[in-house]
């Protein structure tokens, strides 16, 4: 089949949001109308002025009455303040009738309208004509304006309402306003292959420019040259490049022999990406890859279910796919078009979507779990109807994980343990048929107790990672300036085909693994020995049922060990410089990998520091701090898991660098390329504790400060001056201890900061 090259089109969305129904405020003729202007398109993160004009209507607006503007709370977008006339987001409000304007700046709106600008009348009473104004970033006394969000979105909206009766009841006008916000020039360009194929199996290849906050950008052209490290059938040689949907594929493309394919992206002559690594291997099941976990603005995220289905199949170039809003806030006509949306986006062999859900008990119940349906038109099964009006199905509710599982036994469908502001209470319940995987990394962070605490309850789950993200861009979720702390994970599901019932069972016997959001290859095996077990779901769906004797088993599979022994294999090919692997059984590190040694070490240091506070909705770790290499320059710099690209992680002279950031358990941190004396040394400072060492004391083993919280810590080790290997693969021989599940699972950390861990292989005899 001859590839194709296209722009990938835009669908026009014909989702409604979950709005109230028609009220008296909807009246303009009683309750007034307002203008928001401009209206034209801008940028993200620039500095912008709108102003609201409010006319009053017939009924006036009596003292202390109140107009309201209201803001979602997903949003990055500089917060207005009323007391700095000279600062970022002054908001000054004015009126042509008596009295004076109060602002009242807060979150005194209902989810997700949190965050408001109230001002009331005081002192006066308004007549029918005279007016409010409002200026968001007015820049007359000298602030630079109002800082727009860092995400693109086709309708930043104002939400205008008004208490003309001064009793409390803000009713919305019957206009309301937005403002498109769009990306900026191009910073960084993407291109994306998948990692595991069969030679000859077709596959396609992603290409986008990005700008500065990770939005696919269509201020990006130039002529394109692509060179492979294999041969690829159908792949050019040279293309223009100037999508106007802002990402394009290559499709159709195949390799004939086995081997590992990375291509070389240059534009105008200038290498600006690289995409791979693909495995190319006889006899292999296939890695699709998913971020099957986020939502929208009909609930309480940005954009729109259709534009997100579009983002993730033709911007992020994922493979599998899933909408999962908040359940108390799907009412039914919106659970009807979101199954609308799923049939029509799914399609088999080339993008899996499945229906789906979050299911948001609080954590005394059960906590977050997302919901994945095989076929659309099944009942929603929710925690509550907390923000729906419409409670003619509350008889369908599950208030607890417990009644969860129960209402979903019969159903063909999978359930993951999410930790997201309300955080999967592992050891309120489980049903291992239902719930197949706990979700390690997302947007909130990264939780490997999310696994690890299910260990010693011998629970038998797999790892999944996605991005919660809530700005409609799957795939490629960008924390911003949000108090999400992380870029968004991502799944690679190991199957020979890409469609429904093939992503159901790779869950089902969780044959996949997750990263915080590269795509790297992952191979883990065990060789058996004569006379094992292996047990996977039979069609009546017990998880524990024999398969029959193997001598070989994946990730994810389920093992009665004939012997004492096992012989695991594993193999990683990733984008970047492998740092290190870890192979562990349950908690234990059996052996760390690292592709270099003492040997190889030269003057690049590493620091980093990460954890959380706790499991819960306020796990962010403010980390504040200062290192001084003394004795030593620092010839060159770069920083790691810097997502929150706003906060300060920089260097200060050529010696001293500073960093004022955030993990979420999570780490980040920098390497410093030294020109050092002997006796030169680093000394740190933080809020969390200080550790003081003499370079030529730091080597391969990282030296760790423990800072309390939810493994909090500071690591300070040597690397080699040149990038590491991104190949590795290795063979040892796991002792199997009797009595207990021997979770035996591999956890991969590059050199550039990602992260990736298997599903365990659950070994027992």
């Amino acid at each position: 089949m001859k590839p194709t090259i296209a722009a990938n089109p835009v669908r026009r969305s014909l989702v409604g949001e979950n709005a109230p129904s028609v009220r008296p405020g909807d009246d303009p003729a009683l309750y007034g109308h307002a203008v928001l202007t401009p209206r034209d398109a801008v940028e993200c993160r620039s500095f912008q002025t709108f102003t609201v004009t409010y006319t009053v209507g017939r009924l006036g607006l009596d003292d202390t009455g109140a107009i309201r503007v209201s803001l979602r709370m997903i949003t990055d977008a500089g917060k207005p303040q009323c007391t700095d006339p000279a600062a970022a987001n002054y908001l000054s409000a004015t009126t042509t009738g008596s009295g004076r304007i109060a602002l009242r700046i807060g979150m005194e709106g209902q989810r997700p309208w949190n965050g408001t600008v109230t001002a009331q009348l005081l002192g006066g009473y308004l007549k029918e004509g005279e007016q409010i104004t409002l200026t968001f970033g007015d820049t007359a006394h000298g602030s630079p304006g109002m800082l727009m969000q860092t995400f693109a979105e086709p309708g930043y909206e104002f939400r205008i309402s008004t208490d003309v009766q001064a009793t409390g009841n803000f009713l919305p006008l019957a206009e309301q306003f937005a403002v498109p916000v769009v990306a900026g020039p191009a910073a960084k360009w993407v291109a994306v292959l998948p990692t595991l194929r069969r030679p000859g199996e077709a596959f396609h290849l992603g290409l986008k420019a990005e700008d500065a906050y990770g939005n696919p950008t269509t201020q990006a052209s130039g002529r394109v040259r692509l060179e492979a490290s294999l041969p690829v059938e159908g792949l050019p040689a040279d293309f223009d490049y100037a999508p106007a949907d802002r990402a394009l594929t290559i499709e159709g493309l195949r390799v004939a022999e086995p081997g590992t394919l990375r291509i070389r992206v240059f534009v105008d002559e200038r290498q600006v990406a690289e995409a791979g690594p693909l495995v190319i291997r006889e006899g292999a099941v296939a890695g699709f890859w998913g971020d099957l976990h986020g939502q929208t603005g009909e609930t309480i995220g940005v954009n729109t279910a259709e534009s997100y289905f579009d983002f993730a199949r033709n911007k992020a170039f994922l493979d599998v796919s899933s909408h999962q809003a908040n359940d108390f806030q799907i009412n039914a006509a919106f659970w009807a078009r979101l199954n609308e949306l799923t049939a029509e986006w799914n399609e088999p062999g080339r993008f899996t979507v499945l229906p789906g859900y979050e299911w948001s008990g609080n954590t005394a119940v059960g906590g977050d779990h997302n919901v994945f349906f095989a076929e659309e038109g099944r009942q929603i099964v929710r925690c509550s109807h907390a923000l729906l009006e419409d409670r003619a199905d509350l008889g369908t509710d599950a208030n607890t994980l417990t009644d969860l599982f129960a209402a979903l036994k019969d159903e063909d469908c999978v359930i993951y343990a999410h930790v997201g502001g309300r955080y999967c209470n592992i050891h309120y319940d489980h049903d291992p048929k239902l719930e197949t995987a706990v979700e390690m990394h997302s947007a909130w962070g990264t939780f490997e107790w999310v696994l690890t605490d299910g260990f010693p309850l011998g629970r038998r789950v797999g790892v999944v990672c996605n991005s919660d993200g809530h700005k409609g861009r799957p795939g490629a979720s960008y924390p911003g300036a949000s108090a999400f702390g992380a870029y968004g994970g991502l799944t690679c599901f190991l199957t020979d085909r890409n469609d429904r019932a093939a992503i159901m069972e790779a869950q089902r016997r969780r044959h996949h693994y997750g990263t915080t959001g590269c795509r790297m290859h992952m191979d883990v095996s065990a060789a058996l020995p004569a006379g094992s077990i292996v047990f996977e779901r039979n069609p009546e769906g017990n998880p524990d049922a024999p398969r029959g004797e193997a001598r070989t088993a994946i990730m994810g599979d389920i093992v009665q060990v004939a012997g004492d022994e096992v012989t695991v294999s594993f193999a990683v090919e990733a984008h970047a410089g492998i740092e290190r692997i870890e192979l562990r059984n349950g908690t234990e590190v059996l052996e760390t990998f690292r592709p270099y040694g003492a040997g190889d070490l030269g003057s690049r240091i590493r620091v980093t520091w990460g954890g959380a506070e706790y499991r819960g909705r306020g796990r962010n770790s403010v980390w504040k701090g200062r290192c001084r290499f003394a004795g030593a320059e620092i010839d060159r710099f770069a920083t790691i898991n810097q997502w929150n690209r706003e906060r300060t992680l920089e260097t200060r002279g050529s010696e001293v660098v500073v960093f004022d950031s955030i993990t979420t358990g999570n780490f980040m941190g920098f390497d410093a390329w030294l020109t050092a004396t002997p006796e030169a040394q680093l000394a740190i400072r933080t809020n969390r504790g200080d550790l003081d060492l003499r370079l030529d004391e730091i080597g391969v083993e990282p030296v760790r400060m423990d800072a309390g919280g939810l493994d909090r810590r500071l690591c300070v080790q040597r690397l080699p001056d040149a990038p590491l290997a991104r190949s590795v693969s290795e063979t040892r021989t796991v002792r199997i201890a009797g009595g207990r599940d021997n979770p035996v699972w591999i956890a991969v950390t590059t050199e550039d900061g990602y992260q990736a861990w298997s599903s365990p292989l659950y070994l027992f005899r």
